[in-house]
């Protein structure tokens, strides 16, 4: 028997449930209403798949946004692909739910954010974080999910 009950883990295996039961119900019968997605993914996870040149765009994590345009939205126990748009160029992605670091929708103003430890280092260095360089080529954006966190 454990010392201790993991609280944490458990906390994001329920998170990741919720994100699959959502996701299924879209790749079932669309998204319902005003609805759309905000997720950002840990593009350095092993199991994640994306064309090359986004890996080297994004080379450490990358914000997705369903909502108008996507296809081949298939859910697994393990996460989900989804073919997007990049500008104007359909791109075939896979992400595992355990490299998803953030889910929002921002039109019920609902978001989930997925701590580890090596992120909360981070946040107690109290800096702001750079603006990308890189204008986005396209139709594709970087979307900064800072202004939908309450103050």
């Amino acid at each position: 028997m454990t010392k201790s009950i993991d609280y944490g883990n458990l906390m994001h295996r329920a998170m990741r449930g919720l994100i699959q039961t959502v996701l299924s119900d879209v790749a079932a019968h669309g998204l319902p209403g005003a609805h759309h997605f905000f997720i950002t993914f840990d593009t350095t996870f092993e199991e994640v798949e994306m064309a090359d040149w986004l890996r080297s765009r994004y080379p450490g994590e990358m914000t997705i946004v369903v909502q108008h345009w996507f296809e081949d939205l298939v859910v697994t126990d393990d996460g989900f692909s989804i073919t997007l748009n990049f500008g104007n160029q359909p791109e075939h992605l896979v992400i595992p739910f355990d490299a998803v670091r953030t889910f929002v929708d921002p039109s019920v103003e609902f978001g989930l954010r997925f701590e580890t430890h090596d992120e909360d280092d981070e946040e107690e260095d109290d800096e702001e974080p750079e603006d990308d360089p890189t204008p986005p080529q396209g139709d594709a954006q970087i979307v900064r999910l800072d202004k939908f966190r309450k103050q």
